[in-house]
């Protein structure tokens, strides 16, 4: 059979032109009682491997840093090899510890839980570094006597710091594993054979750090068994996209050949708004794929469709760029927000904060604050009729603070909460509607908006899709650019927007 690149045959936008669902379809899934137990037990967060195992590193290089300026403070030293500044000497000898410790895999995550292993690599990459730092003295004929004492504090503070702190980081590490906080979890769809195939690869590995939580199908139990391999079929794919949203879960390994591809594309219209990596399993498809193409789970060959986006680092770097940008903003616009404060106070009666639930990430309700803009007697909760121009519910203040967006600022605080982003996706009603339907009924694709955390701005609002939604192609056209945004996100992206926001939505047409 020909090659086939299934990035581009399972790409979005084929994926969103797929057989929609029916409106009986989209509902929420009553997932039966084993179901909710089984996403009870995973509902605590789990802790991605790769950022662990860079925070143990980060650890190794600040410690050792310190550790050497420390040293040579106390004991004073030599110029080596040109270098004057203790600091260059210090993270050069942190660096080359790391790279030492790469070298013999001692950054393995799931070989940290017990520290006795570790303390000969610690000691044994420490010991080079040195061994290294004197071949030096010799070769550029520095006095080794000179660098003797900083160089043997060093030494000793090194191993006894290090091997404190890994005995902390084992200890914390020991705990996870045990508590299934380092785990990958993992869903099967498609059941039978292929399934129990799969589940015995993956349980047959050494060190598998995949944990299955379930197998969902749309097939009856007459074709497709209720247990397979000794786990319990919990439902079918409408099902599996409720159960994603009571648990944490990590992946989805779709087990259907890619052959079948009018069925895959109709069951990744369904799976493909979840926030999760989706694979196909090549494990028993006789395919001929690039190979470029495979990627592994494990020692499961696969084929990547859907990444779950901002993820792993890219998720950590983004929050801890909202928490900081949305604490400066507080300060900066205290001011603002304070005489904002009075002013609606002075205005009307009624609360300052206008409270309302909306979806959220992974289409979870989330409350979101707003300063009031509205007769407290009219407000709206479910936003079943959009404000509009010169709309009599608009209070005096109401009028200037949602023209100039300043009525959005205490959603900064939702930020520091950690319940949106300062950019993303606008966060919207639940079950809002226009035109009398459901914005997931109008806008193919809706609902992936939801693989991110909503935030205040975004990329559609910075290209004039803000405001009232009064036809079906304003909402389709926010859809599609919080898709872009979502596909291509990067903290570049970000600062772009939030620069470009204050020049965009200032007395933008839409806003009333």
């Amino acid at each position: 059979m020909q090659a086939l690149d299934p990035r581009t045959a399972f790409s979005s936008r084929a994926v969103m032109n797929a057989s929609a669902p029916s409106a009986d379809e989209t509902r929420q899934a009553q997932i039966t009682d084993l179901a909710r137990e089984v996403a009870a037990e995973f509902s605590e967060t789990t802790y991605a491997p790769g950022i662990v195992r860079g925070l143990i590193q980060f650890s190794d290089f600040i410690f050792l840093s310190i550790l050497g300026i420390i040293s040579w403070s106390l004991m004073g030293g030599a110029v080596l090899a040109g270098m004057e500044m203790p600091i260059l000497l210090s993270i050069a000898g942190a660096l080359l510890f790391m790279l030492f410790t790469q070298s013999v895999d001692g950054y393995s995550v799931h070989d940290m839980s017990s520290l006795s292993p570790q303390i000969g690599r610690i000691i044994g990459a420490w010991t080079m570094v040195i061994v290294l730092f004197l071949l030096v003295c010799y070769l550029s004929e520095t006095p080794i006597v000179d660098n003797r004492s900083w160089l043997g504090l060093w030494f000793v503070l090194g191993i006894v710091v290090i091997t404190i702190v890994r005995a902390i980081e084992s200890f914390l590490i020991h705990h996870w594993q045990a508590d299934g906080r380092l785990e990958r979890r993992a869903v099967i769809v498609g059941g039978g054979t292929p399934a129990a195939e799969i589940i015995t690869t993956l349980e047959a590995q050494e060190n598998n750090d995949i944990r299955i939580c379930g197998i969902f199908d749309d097939r009856d139990d007459d074709r497709s068994p209720p247990i397979v391999a000794g786990y319990p079929k919990l439902g079918n794919v409408d099902d599996l996209v409720e159960f994603s949203r009571l648990c944490k879960i990590d992946m989805l390994i779709v087990t259907i050949p890619v052959s079948a591809e009018k069925r895959v594309l109709q069951m990744l219209h369904k799976l493909w708004i979840l926030p999760l990596d989706i694979h196909l399993s090549a494990h028993m498809n006789k395919m001929q794929f690039r190979r470029r193409t495979y990627s592994y789970v494990g020692n499961l060959p696969t084929v990547p469709v859907f990444a779950k986006p901002i993820a792993n680092w890219g998720g950590l770097l983004k929050r801890v760029f909202d928490i900081f940008v949305a604490s400066l903003s507080i300060i900066l616009f205290s001011p603002i927000l304070i005489a904002t404060a009075i002013a609606i106070k002075l205005d009307s009666d009624g609360p300052i904060i206008f409270r309302q639930k909306r979806l959220g990430f992974n289409n979870e309700e989330v409350m979101v604050f707003k300063f009031r803009s509205l007769y407290h007697n009219q407000s709206d909760q479910a936003a079943k009729k959009s404000v509009t121009r010169n709309d009599s519910r608009v209070t005096r203040v109401g009028r200037i603070i949602r023209k100039t967006s300043i009525d959005e600022l205490p959603q900064l605080f939702n930020v520091l909460f950690g319940t949106l982003s300062l950019v993303g996706p606008r966060p919207h009603v639940v079950a809002q509607q226009t035109n009398n339907r459901l914005f997931e009924e109008v806008a193919d694709g809706y609902m992936a908006r939801h693989k991110v955390k909503p935030g205040i701005t975004g990329w559609a609002q910075i290209h004039g899709w803000r405001g009232e939604i009064d036809d079906d192609e304003k909402l389709k056209q926010r859809v599609q650019h919080d898709i872009y945004y979502i596909e291509n996100w990067s903290l570049a992206l970000d600062l772009y927007i939030l620069i470009a926001t204050p020049f965009k939505l200032f007395n933008q047409d839409g806003a009333y």
